[in-house]
């Protein structure tokens, strides 16, 4: 039930804050921390470390508001809200509720009639796709992939013959697995960038084919990564050799679909007959029968 009509109530402010240099920080952001009643923070020991920075002080109330308590914590900070007081809502770096807490109480203040509103500030997002020199007409942001292999491997098949620009988060410590995975679905020519600890004091962009990228993140890669991957190839039945075939067919594999179905799937999204696309990795199995450990047949 939404809040009563005509009666005042607050506003939600959700704050962007620096992804790295403090100096990008929006200027309304140190009049915000100063005239809020609540400052929700997802880190309430990051948000001493900016308030410094800024030379502000918070004259509202301090609270924790991170993936741990955001559920338990929202009911509370909506009851500030319908009674009129002013919320603010900064997270560790970037935009509130973009693979960051801040959803769960948007989505409740709205059902409140409440006002939410936003200081602009940086994103990692947007930042990487305008360094990652692909296309950016047109992207998706899929956030942070699975980190079991089998569901990151499935999560990444969903989106294999995706023409937009493709925009994850990810942990340095499983960069390598993701590039890897990314270049047997995508395919190891698909061309993509890395970029890491943007805007910071050692930021570095790393441009190259998945393949590639996937060999230079084996040696390990620290910081804060987003990763930026082109979009499908438009190409039709004519362009697909049996090797990205037989390819396609063993990502589906891979993912857990029975070979039948994947063959089906394969030649459904090819333009070809079944019969093609079966022919073509009966014949790299045999191949690999032939040729023990290839790696590049079916078993």
């Amino acid at each position: 039930m939404g809040h009563v009509t005509g009666t005042v109530t607050g506003t939600l402010v959700l704050a962007g804050t620096p992804i790295g240099d403090i100096a990008d920080a929006p200027p309304r952001l140190a009049a915000e921390l100063q005239a809020a009643d609540i400052v929700a923070a997802e880190d309430t020991r990051r948000l001493r470390g900016l308030t410094r920075a800024l030379g502000v002080h918070t004259s509202g109330r301090v609270v924790s508001y991170f993936e741990g308590n955001e559920s338990a914590r929202t009911p509370e900070l909506v009851e500030a809200l319908v009674g009129g007081a002013r919320v603010l809502l900064v997270t560790d770096a970037g935009m509130p509720s973009v693979s960051d807490p801040g959803y769960r109480l948007v989505a409740a203040a709205v059902e409140q009639d409440i006002k939410v509103t936003a200081v602009p500030g940086p994103s990692a997002v947007l930042t990487a796709l305008a360094l990652s020199g692909l296309p950016v007409d047109r992207f998706c942001f899929e956030g942070f992939l699975p980190r079991k292999a089998g569901e990151r491997l499935g999560r990444l098949r969903e989106v294999a013959d995706e023409r937009r620009t493709l925009v994850y988060f990810e942990a340095p410590h499983r960069l390598d697995d993701t590039l890897a995975a990314m270049a047997e679905v995508f395919g190891a020519d698909r061309r993509a960038a890395v970029c890491r600890e943007l805007t910071k004091t050692y930021e570095e962009v790393k441009r190259g084919g998945l393949g590639e990228l996937a060999t230079w993140a084996a040696d390990g890669v620290r910081g804060e990564i987003t990763v930026v991957v082109e979009g499908a190839p438009e190409t039709g039945p004519a362009e697909l050799d049996a090797d990205e075939l037989v390819r396609r067919v063993r990502v589906r594999e891979e993912a857990g679909e029975r070979r039948k179905e994947a063959i089906a799937a394969v030649a459904a999204d090819a333009g070809l007959p079944k019969r093609e696309v079966f022919d073509a990795v009966v014949a790299a199995k045999n191949a690999a029968a032939q040729s023990p450990g290839n790696g590049k047949g079916l078993s």
